[in-house]
This record gives C-alpha cells, structure tokens and sequence, in this order.
C-alpha cells in the first residue's frame, strides 16, 4: 500500500508540475486557452494572474517532491500537509470557480491522501 500510495503521491506532484507549466507558460497559447477557454486577448489579459496560479501551483508539487524524498516521520507529515494543501485548494477551485478543479485537483489529491493515510 505505501508504494501505491507514494505513486498517488507522485502523480499528484507532476500534474501541479503540469499546471505550473500551462499558467506560466502556455496561458496565452492553444493548450493554456483550452484550458481557460479565453479568447487571445482575455488570455492576454490575465497571464500575470494565471503565472502566480502557476507559481502557487509549483510550490504544491515542489513540496509534494520533498516529502516524498524525505524521510518519515517528517516525509509523512510534509505528505499529509501538502496533500491536504492540493485538496482545500481543489475544493476551494471546485466551488469558486470551475467544477472541472473537483475532478481535476480535489480528488487526485483526496485519493492520494487517503492512500497516503491508509498506509500509515
């Protein structure tokens, strides 16, 4: 189960990576605008909104990368904060925003802290 778990881990790290990725990055082009659904000047318009999403967004998984390298107790503990972080954040996105951030952000981040938890 704790290698499940820390793979659930993992891929909750790289999509944050990901999503760093398409804020900063690829905001005002096609995967970026998809993404937003904006046209090139709304786009345009918020980038410097979605690079510090972007920004929050990398921490998540920078931190979510620590714990996985680090060793328990504080691995676990960084693994159940960070993962909580993705979750409220999701939720949060979920309800304010787009019902797409519940599927998108909160339940890869419930699935991998409840594996997370199991494995303890």
């Amino acid at each position: 189960m704790e290698t499940t778990a820390n793979v659930l881990v993992g891929l909750v790290a790289a999509l944050h990576a990901y999503f760093l990725v398409l804020e900063m990055f690829l905001w005002e082009r096609p995967p970026g605008r998809k993404l937003s659904g904006f046209d090139a000047t709304l786009a345009r318009d918020t980038a410097r909104l979605a690079a510090n999403q972007g920004l929050y967004n990398g921490f998540l998984a920078a931190g979510l990368i620590w714990a996985l390298a680090a060793g328990d107790p504080t691995g676990f503990q960084a693994r159940v904060f960070f993962l909580v972080c993705v979750l409220v954040a999701g939720l949060y996105g979920g309800l304010t925003t787009n019902r797409r951030i519940l599927a998108a952000q909160a339940l890869p981040g419930a699935l991998a802290l409840t594996a997370v938890l199991l494995a303890r």
